[in-house]
């Protein structure tokens, strides 16, 4: 193919994508599911695993999204510095939106700002976001996040007094599960931002419930908080829709940079129980893997 044309196909390839995401949960997301519910004891929380176990059948065989709420449509990107088509992606990538929104169909979730007006196409200011981590080769990475109202209510950020500690960071996640993450629908996958600010807290949680589901984070220290939260969380006995049950949580992910010595940032992302995340990795030849969704082709 020559360039036009592989830029063409760059544009159907990832709407293709995210239409699928929006449809299939993620591999470890589904086995994780699978998992929590065994360990229920029946009762209610049973019949609702059942419930989500149902509506992702029907969503398969109807070839309709898993969820009404499609979310605000997020790109995480690790580029390639030589990947050939740089410069035409951000534009590509909201022609694949546009074009998910009307074959998937997703709900119409672009409200421009001040205006208060829903475009209809998905697209508008800033939207969907797209965040940029250029990495050395000519290889494209693309993690697909489907941001719904309900997984994104709880989000928040803000900037500890050193002598918080660590334990003000747990503190912080508490507050904020306990308030808010019933809305999340739960179980939930909780990422934590630990850094200076709260723009790089907040920004770090996010790409925290990004990572696959099992992965530890590579300080030790760090790996062992996650675990720690994971069961302090469960403890709380949210259950599936917060209905009560066994377990609150699918996961915590902890990702965290060097800080200012005078401050502690830290930001917390939730993703629900139909975590509709997806990754896919393009070669410069076009030749592609779907890394989230196992022998899934396009």
């Amino acid at each position: 193919m020559n360039d036009e044309q592989n830029v063409l196909f760059l544009k159907d390839l990832m709407a293709r994508f995210t239409a699928y995401v929006g449809k299939h949960l993620p591999d470890d997301v589904l086995a994780k599911l699978k998992e929590l519910r065994t360990q229920e004891q029946g009762g209610l929380s049973t019949v609702v695993y059942d419930s989500m176990f149902e509506n992702l059948g029907l969503a398969d065989r109807l070839d309709r999204p898993c969820c009404q709420d499609t979310g605000v449509i997020q790109f995480f990107l690790r580029a390639g510095a030589a990947f050939p088509y740089l410069g035409e992606l951000r534009e590509n990538l909201r022609a694949a939106v546009a074009a998910a929104t009307i074959a998937a169909p997703l709900r119409h979730n672009a409200v421009e700002t001040f205006l208060e007006k829903n475009t209809g196409t998905n697209l508008g200011l800033r939207v969907p976001w797209i965040d940029w981590d250029i990495v050395a080769g000519d290889g494209l990475e693309i993690d697909v996040y489907m941001a719904g109202g309900g997984c994104t209510l709880p989000g928040a950020a803000k900037v500890l007094m050193p002598n918080a500690g660590y334990e003000g960071v747990v503190q912080f996640v508490f507050d904020v599960v306990t308030s808010y993450g019933v809305n999340a629908c739960p179980p939930l996958l909780v990422g934590v931002g630990i850094s200076t600010a709260v723009e790089t807290a907040a920004l770090l949680s996010k790409r925290a419930i990004l990572r696959p589901l099992g992965s530890r984070n590579p300080e030790p220290r760090a790996a062992e908080m996650e675990l720690l939260l994971e069961q302090g969380l469960n403890d709380l006995g949210l259950g599936p829709q917060g209905l009560s049950g066994n377990r609150t949580v699918m996961g915590v992910h902890i990702e965290n940079s060097a800080r200012h010595p005078s401050t502690i940032g830290v930001g917390i992302s939730t993703g629900c129980w139909a975590h509709r995340r997806g990754t896919i990795r393009i070669n410069a030849d076009m030749t592609h893997e779907i890394l989230s969704h196992r022998g899934v082709t396009l």
